[in-house]
């Protein structure tokens, strides 16, 4: 199942079936079955649509947020996140499935994935609602980088992609919300509301499973924490940090606070 959706290039054909595949997985669940663990041979690089066209971080152009365009543009940017993390949650299972996990933690990156696509949905709603739609726009091409780093690690996949980049969302989104609020579009608000909402339980699932394999491996969760993303991460976190939401996902200042640029 994960990577019959990791090999779906189209958008909303992806999240669909990966909406498709964690309903089977939960029905399953809630009968009190666990279904086979297999194996798998996901690709290193998900299959894609043609549009929207990948460019260097740098040679993305600067969004306005001031202006309808500029609104769009971050919409788009949030779309393009959200379906790489789709691929993502999916990559985790697929990639490391040799490794004996809980049948929990499949719940939690299924649910994950299960998420992460109707975030998807959500902002293509929303960018369509505005006139445009997924793909119109360029879009950052370093997404993926945390995952080709990782594929070989999985406790340097938990640190760097639900730690980090997912906690990173959890600090940027209440600014993107009041963006929106001030432009009283209610359904992009109503679609990053839920986002946020929805994003700290993926962040927790990353610590809460990091942990699991620190205790499985005898190590320090926070020295390792720290050696990993110094491996894997590219560049000093960025304050200004969320540290409620940090908390409540899991994650203490002293893991992120010796990573950061000092500012």
């Amino acid at each position: 199942m994960a990577e019959a959706v990791l090999r779906t290039a189209d958008g909303r054909e992806k999240t669909a079936l990966s909406r498709h595949c964690a309903a089977e997985w939960q029905e399953a669940r809630q009968r009190g079955e666990t279904p086979e663990i297999g194996r798998a041979d996901p690709p290193l690089h998900p299959a894609r649509p043609a549009e929207p066209e990948l460019l260097s971080p740098r040679d993305v152009p600067r969004r306005r947020p001031g202006t309808p365009e500029g609104r769009i543009a971050l919409l788009h940017a949030v779309a393009h996140i959200e379906l790489n993390a789709v691929d993502l949650h999916w990559d985790i299972i697929a990639r490391f499935a040799h490794v004996r996990m809980p049948t929990g933690f499949y719940d939690d990156w299924v649910k994950a994935a299960d998420e992460e696509s109707k975030h998807f949905n959500l902002m293509c709603d929303c960018l369509e609602a505005m006139g445009s739609r997924y793909g119109a726009l360029p879009a950052h091409a370093g997404m993926w980088r945390a995952a080709e780093d990782t594929a070989e690690d999985f406790m340097g996949r938990l640190a760097v992609v639900p730690m980090v980049l997912e906690a990173r969302g959890l600090d940027v989104t209440p600014g993107m919300i009041e963006i929106f609020r001030k432009a009283k579009a209610d359904d992009a608000v109503a679609a990053l509301e839920t986002i946020y909402a929805e994003e700290v339980s993926h962040v927790a699932y990353g610590s809460k499973w990091f942990h699991f394999l620190c205790g499985r491996h005898e190590d320090d969760p926070k020295e390792r924490f720290h050696a990993l993303v110094r491996t894997y991460f590219h560049g000093a976190l960025k304050p200004p940090f969320n540290e409620e939401k940090r908390a409540e996902a899991g994650i203490p200042p002293d893991f992120y606070w010796p990573l950061a640029e000092r500012v």
